[in-house]
């Protein structure tokens, strides 16, 4: 196809004159049948390299994606300016996947999103067969290389769909990939024969972006008091945020001191249920909350163009992570900021995860013996077995921290030994107990008791039948009760007899891939230990010399992890501006250690966010601030200063 007709598309559907950075490129390369690999930067487009080749090109484009958020946004979106979209994902009714697939079989879809650990499903894959599938989108494609930071084994299953369908071509999308990421991918990725099972040479087309943003400034803080910095950081801008911690525990506690700073935020995190995550991340997408607290689990696939400043603060495991994460930070093209607060005590507790990631094999070893202990299965049984699992019950009874049997598990996984789903969603299920027209004639029932039957009967079928899955939180949202109510009033249904009600639950599983082994015989090869550890090593090692370094221009550091070498120094990171002598002069900070001082006269205990009012630039106050604290004439501890 002529791209002048892409452009078409592109106007027609999406507004666009024409098409940015290398779109072009891929486009005309998968629309010609080459296996392409596309490395563009977040904010970069890559949702316009696929989704305008499928609208153009006969049969269904499949795109896979990890990211179920971004599945429903997309579908969504793709409804809104008229083009046929669906995703499968997990909670969906066995009846909802078949209809979708079919569909797809009709032709009447042309995109359809699914997740990778649906590849293996035998209907799935059955269903594949019968479908003219006219490309393969693999999204976040660094996830299939065991180089990458974010391995994920369910990726792994697209070879085998790709034998499938050898004819389709795949276009492989990531904004974060070292050279030897790169490699890999299209070495999983690549086809090695034709539908006849003859050999055919590799065609992979690799165009990349640079992932240079000139718009983005980046920043590192050395900071001895995270807590004020970041309260300086966020009156001092202005627009929306994102912060960045590395537990849920620490994102609810800092989005509650904010709030006490009465700056507007919230926080996010996989633990949320599903409703409150959706309301939070609304809110904020909408300018409700300014601030978002969360962990990682936050900001895969939203598309807030307007976020001015992006702020670690606890240090990521890799420049990938860091990477990805800041990228989010001035998707509009106007200014913005990603800084990462640091400091001495970081370099240990970064230097720790290594530890805490890849125990040592005998300890893994006894986790799995212990595993077997808990379940009381006997050396050569458990094939197949798939049970609950409670990280806390099994730490508690054989004396282990979490954090160290959460890392061996996924190593065993790994080992092909255990599945290991950590948060396996079972959502809501329902089924009435009662005949249809027994429901009209029930008497004392409550308002809150009618408004939820009317809303089940309204929104799902079948659940006179047989179980149903439900959303609890659009189940409240259509009775117009909040969730708490809703959840009582369907126990007290269930008490009544008129429904059996099975709440929802989010908890981990297990499930033995093969019998169990004795431990002296568990095998964990090279690729699955050493290399793996040493890789992770090598990512610690640069994320701190990324911290730690003063010689070099933040963003040629970062370009030059990603394989570009040839890229000129920003002039706008605080390196630039130290070197060129534009960060703090030795006047200023005389002249801030002053106001300081003139703060602390009346010898009394004054908290920090009091040296916001001083009206001093940020970098001068903090030099000052570092200088009196390690000179001994001032004293700083829980947020509060004194003389010394």
């Amino acid at each position: 196809m002529k791209i002048e007709n892409y452009q078409l598309l592109l106007k027609r559907y999406w507004g666009y004159d024409d098409f940015r950075g290398v779109q072009r490129e891929i486009i005309e390369s998968i629309g010609s049948g080459h296996d392409t690999l596309g490395l563009m930067p977040t904010g970069g487009g890559k949702s316009i390299t696929f989704q305008v080749p499928a609208m153009a090109m006969k049969g269904v484009c499949i795109v896979i994606t990890p990211l179920i958020a971004l599945m429903k946004d997309q579908v969504n979106h793709l409804h809104r300016q008229g083009i046929r979209a669906a995703a499968i994902y997990s909670g969906m009714q066995h009846d909802d996947i078949l209809r979708t697939l079919e569909n797809c079989i009709l032709g009447s879809t042309k995109l359809l999103y699914v997740s990778p650990e649906r590849l293996s499903s035998q209907l799935f894959q059955k269903k594949l067969s019968h479908m003219q599938v006219s490309f393969i989108t693999v999204d976040e494609a660094h996830c299939i290389s065991q180089w990458g930071y974010d391995f994920r084994p369910s990726y792994l299953e697209i070879a085998n769909i790709r034998h499938l369908l050898p004819d389709a071509p795949v276009l492989a999308l990531t904004a974060t990939a070292t050279p030897k990421v790169i490699d890999d991918i299209q070495d999983k990725l690549t086809r090695h024969a034709d539908a006849t099972g003859k050999p055919v040479t590799p065609d992979f087309h690799v165009f990349r972006m640079s992932f240079e943003r000139k718009n983005l400034t980046y920043f590192v803080r050395h900071t001895p008091d995270k807590h004020y910095e970041l309260i300086h950081i966020l009156e001092g801008l202005s627009g929306s945020a994102i912060v960045y911690v590395r537990s849920r525990r620490h994102a609810r506690e800092i989005a509650e001191h904010l709030c006490e700073a009465g700056l507007s935020a919230t926080f996010y995190h996989a633990g949320l249920e599903h409703t409150e995550k959706d309301r939070r991340q609304r809110d904020w997408q909408h300018d409700r909350v300014r601030i978002m607290v969360a962990t990682n689990a936050f900001g895969m696939g939203i598309d807030k163009p307007d976020v001015r400043v992006v702020v670690h603060y606890d240090c990521p495991d890799s420049l990938e992570a860091y990477f990805q994460e800041a990228g989010r930070a001035g998707r509009d093209g106007q200014p913005a900021q990603a800084i990462l607060l640091y400091n001495a005590s970081d370099t240990g507790k970064v230097l720790k995860r290594i530890d805490d990631t890849y125990p040592p094999r005998d300890y893994i070893k006894e986790v799995y013996e212990h595993l077997a202990y808990y379940y009381q299965i006997a050396t050569g049984d458990g094939y197949g077995v798939c049970r609950e699992f409670n990280m806390d019950e099994f730490c508690q009874r054989f004396h282990h921290f979490p954090i160290r049997v959460h890392a061996a598990l996924q190593i065993l996984q790994r080992a092909g030994y255990i599945e290991y789903d950590e948060e396996a969603d079972n959502q809501a299920r329902v089924h009435f107990l009662v005949r249809r027209e027994d429901l009209y004639r029930l008497d004392r029932v409550t308002p809150d008791e009618e408004r939820v039957i009317i809303s089940l009967l309204r929104n799902y079928g079948g659940l006179f039948a047989d179980y149903g899955y439900i959303d609890e939180g659009f189940v409240a949202q259509q009775a117009g009760l909040t969730q708490p109510q809703t959840y009582d009033t369907l126990k007290a249904l269930a008490g009544r007899r008129l429904i059996d009600f099975i709440p929802r639950k989010q908890v981990p599983y297990i499930r033995y891939m093969q019998r169990r082994e004795d431990k002296a015989y568990i095998h964990l090869s090279r690729e699955i230990y050493e290399d793996r550890v040493e890789q992770y090593r090598l990512r610690i090692q640069a994320m701190l010399h990324y911290a730690q370094s003063d010689d070099c221009c933040r963003s040629r550091q970062l370009l030059a992890y990603f394989g570009e070498t040839d890229a000129k120094d920003c002039h706008q990171c605080d390196v630039c501006l130290a070197n060129e002598g534009r960060l703090v002069t030795r006047q200023g900070q005389q002249d801030a250690c002053q106001k300081i001082a003139t703060l602390l006269a009346d010898k009394k205990r004054h908290h920090l966010t009091e040296l916001l009012r001083l009206q001093v630039p940020t970098e001068e106050l903090d030099a000052a601030l570092a200088h009196l604290v390690q000179e001994e004439k001032v004293f700083q501890e829980d947020g509060f200063i004194e003389l010394a």
